[in-house]
């Protein structure tokens, strides 16, 4: 009798195997040299067309990005220009750390603000005129910086910049700045020179820094003119930023890019970054109320009251293969007391960082839902990868990067990536023993990230980057 008890069992409930994973198709594209970007005298006129939430004639502005990589020499191979980036990676995630820190201990003039730039970490640049006539320049775009700021001439120390160095004297709208002026006072420490003008510096985690008078000039993002920017007329600069002139701080502070000109534009801004490889798209930026997207979820943004720069979002959970992670917890990413911890969403950094304890949640189911692809040997910081020469598709994992309010499915291609010419892909995601996460731009790819200052939130859009 139990025999058949058990009989019917086994007939009634012919599916209590294990559940399978949720798997998504990944099309492997080894490494590949990008195009070549040949700077002209204006702004590309390459025009952006993308749905927005709002259908208004409000003011707007776009420009287009180009990555670090579009500057590399003709000698550069694939392999070659991806170890570079990574380099730029680990220095960048430095400095990251280091303005955290330096944050929270204080600091004179001599190192008054600490950037999230590192030494030659610029991964995306624009193009925009300074000064009345404008003279266009690259700029480095960093949402972990607030300062804008130029090389000046005349130069104490200059690195070397594909474009001639900004002349103060050339333009009609170019005013310093007084000792006296509020603007003056929102730097962390201003200095002040013997003709009682601002001075400021911008320190980075690697020991190069820009100094000089702070001003207000005129910046133009294509026949758009911004006037009365605050910006650093840099004249002893050290460092290497890739041929740019200078950089257009996107961060929350008081003297970023987007707080000056909030107003004008609504307090709203968003970014599109296109795979690298994916040459015929452009990566763009647009401000204004055309930066919000209908199609977008949003996540609040939160505050550090020990570093305003970052863009800190609260990231509750991950999903591998269609699984909740139950190791992944919200108390990984919680923001102390002290300032530590957290999840910051930065443009400039490449690879996904995050605490160890939830890295390892991550790989490990990663791996399991992966099992059946082969395997290659780790690759510098990746420790996940497999050998994916001669497949034209294969099945891989999901993964669901659950924000508060928003959940975010990444495809494929935004966490296996190539690293070789001959089909070896990794899991692209890094742990740090520090308590700060970093969603990088390899995670953000393809999507519209929307940073609605307006109503402190930040949105995704998947499939949002869409160009004419």
């Amino acid at each position: 009798m139990a025999s058949f008890f058990l009989f019917l069992a086994l007939i009634s409930f012919p599916f209590c195997s294990p559940l399978q994973p949720e798997l998504q198709s990944f099309v492997p594209t080894s490494l590949s040299l990008p195009q070549i970007h040949s700077g002209s005298p204006l702004e590309s006129e390459t025009q952006f067309e993308f749905e927005s939430e709002s259908d208004s004639d409000s003011p707007a502005l776009s420009l287009g990005l180009f990555h670090a990589e579009a500057f590399s020499s003709p000698v550069d191979t694939p392999e070659s220009l991806f170890h570079t980036r990574l380099r730029r990676d680990e220095f960048r995630v430095n400095a990251l750390l280091t303005a955290a820190n330096a944050s929270r201990i204080g600091a004179g003039f001599t190192s008054s603000i600490t950037s999230g730039l590192a030494h030659g970490s610029g991964e995306y640049f624009t193009r925009i005129g300074i000064g009345t006539p404008p003279r266009y320049v690259y700029m480095v775009v960093d949402t972990g910086s607030d300062v804008v700021w130029v090389q000046c001439s005349p130069c104490r120390k200059c690195y070397s910049q594909a474009d001639p160095v900004f002349d103060p004297k050339s333009s009609s709208s170019f005013l310093g700045i007084s000792c006296a002026s509020p603007l003056c006072r929102r730097l962390d420490s201003p200095g002040c020179n013997s003709r009682r003008t601002c001075m400021y510096q911008v320190s980075y985690g690697d020991g190069s820094f820009t100094v000089g008078e702070f001003s207000t000039e005129t910046l133009t993002f294509r026949k758009t003119k911004v006037d009365n920017v605050a910006l650093g007329c840099g004249h002893d600069n050290e460092g290497l930023f890739i041929g740019a002139a200078g950089l257009l701080g996107l961060g929350r502070g008081k003297l970023s890019f987007p707080t000056q000109a909030g107003p004008r534009f609504g307090n709203k801004f968003s970014y599109c970054l296109v795979d690298r490889s994916a040459t015929a798209k452009p990566s763009y930026m647009v401000f204004g109320q055309s930066a919000v997207s209908r199609t977008a979820v949003f996540t609040p943004l939160l505050t550090n009251p020990k570093l305003e720069t970052f863009y800190y979002i609260g990231l509750t959970g991950i999903s591998v293969g269609g699984s909740r992670l139950s190791a992944v917890t919200p108390s990984l990413f919680k923001i102390d007391a002290a300032g530590n911890g957290g999840v910051i969403l930065d443009s400039g950094t490449s690879v996904t960082r995050l605490t160890r304890p939830a890295y390892l949640a991550l790989r490990d189911a990663f791996r399991a839902g992966a099992s059946h692809l082969p395997r290659a040997p780790n690759f510098s910081l990746f420790d996940t990868c497999f050998d994916l020469s001669g497949k034209k598709e294969v099945k891989v994992p999901t993964v669901v990067l659950h924000f508060t309010g928003a959940d975010v499915s990444l495809p494929a291609s935004n966490y296996m990536i190539p690293v070789d010419t001959s089909g070896r892909f990794c899991f692209a995601f890094a742990p740090t023993m520090s308590g700060l996460s970093i969603i990088g731009n390899i995670q953000q790819q393809g999507f519209r990230v929307v940073f609605d200052l307006a109503s402190n939130r930040v949105g995704f859009a998947p499939r949002g980057c869409v160009s004419q």
